[in-house]
């Protein structure tokens, strides 16, 4: 009998530590940066899975309990999990609810083996589990390597491309660095710009989009020199031009990382102005997508309340005037406007 959700939740720390005297680790030869695979079974179906892996090349653990299963994934390394549905103690479902939970496994890749006896009602509640596919017995050893190897090679892809959008926000946090006027603009950005979504009801995916697109949104001006960044004066047209480059590049330079796609929206169009008189693109209206608009008003309200080489700070009652204008000149939503100053006046 599988566990509920409550049940799962009140599990002592004693089971949750338990760990199977039947736990075998299959060494072999493999070399450094082999696929790190799990094995959870019972029986020569099991065995001659984790045989047929190791020959492939995989470093293989294989586990005879759901327990041990679950404590090797917390405290191990591995790339994906092939767990048998009918297991000791703890069955496959189970397992794939339990580490879904937990942050450092929840994107973890599972194939889930059913055996001819397992009910539909079971399988729904394995796919549900975030079970990455279903085999059902006899198991084929080549279709099951071949998927594992698939779901191996998405998980690293992820893993790349996780690492890319973290060197990202790295750069965008070097940008602050390089200015002492602007300490903190990218997180205060990112912050507003989150809270406004959320209080026009966005949520999720939406709202994570809307974090990193303010943090990152003037990641092109890594490409601006310090003599212009920093120039107290006003600056001539040429390095108008170069300041403004800062979106085209900006979108540019995460143009490649899928996981950032959502935010080149962002980066790229958060100057625009719904009466067309803004850039890249003099966009107008709706063509500016709703999050390059909501961080393109939080962006400016940031700017108008920080010291910069080029001007003083206003208050927060002074930059929602300048705001309340440019709303009449056409160029924000009247809504966002005051959502914006609800979030202020509330602070």
């Amino acid at each position: 009998m599988a566990l509920t959700e409550g049940e799962a939740t009140e599990m002592t720390s004693h089971e949750v530590n338990y760990v199977s005297p039947l736990a075998a680790r299959v060494t072999a030869d493999v070399p450094v940066g082999s696929p790190q695979v799990l094995v959870a079974g019972c029986g020569d179906s099991a065995a001659l899975l984790t045989e047929e892996l190791a020959r492939e090349g995989c470093a293989v653990t294989r586990v005879h309990d759901g327990w041990a299963a679950l404590d090797h994934l917390r405290n191990c390394s591995a790339d994906v999990a092939l767990l048998y549905q009918t297991l000791p103690g703890l069955d496959g479902v189970d397992v794939c609810r339990l580490i879904k939970r937990e942050q450092r496994t929840r994107l973890l890749p599972k194939l889930l083996l059913l055996s001819d006896s397992e009910s539909g009602e079971r399988c729904l509640t394995g796919i549900e589990s975030a079970v990455d596919g279903l085999i059902a017995m006899p198991v084929d050893v080549c279709e099951v390597t071949a998927r594992a190897r698939s779901l191996v090679r998405m998980k690293r892809h992820r893993e790349d491309f996780e690492l890319a959008a973290s060197v990202m926000m790295t750069l965008a946090t070097m940008i602050e660095a390089r200015d002492r006027y602007s300490g903190g603009h990218c997180h205060r950005t990112a912050n507003y710009a989150a809270t406004l979504g959320r209080r026009i009801g966005l949520s999720g995916e939406e709202l994570e989009d809307l974090r990193r697109g303010g943090f990152l949104h003037d990641i092109g001006m890594l490409t601006v020199p310090d003599a212009v960044l920093l120039k107290p004066a006003s600056l001539d047209p040429d390095e108008v031009a170069l300041i403004r480059s800062h979106t085209v590049i900006g979108e540019s330079l995460i143009s490649n990382l899928p996981s950032l796609q959502p935010v080149r929206t962002i980066v790229r169009h958060h100057h625009e102005r719904r009466d067309g008189s803004g850039y890249p693109e003099g966009l107008r209206g709706d063509e500016i997508s709703l999050s390059a608009q909501i961080v393109g008003l939080v962006d400016i309200f940031d700017a108008l309340t920080s010291p910069r080489p080029y001007q003083k700070a206003v208050s927060s009652r002074e930059a929602l005037e300048v705001l309340r204008g440019q709303v009449k000149r056409g160029w924000h939503r009247q809504d966002l406007f005051d959502e914006l100053a609800d979030i202020v006046r509330a602070a």
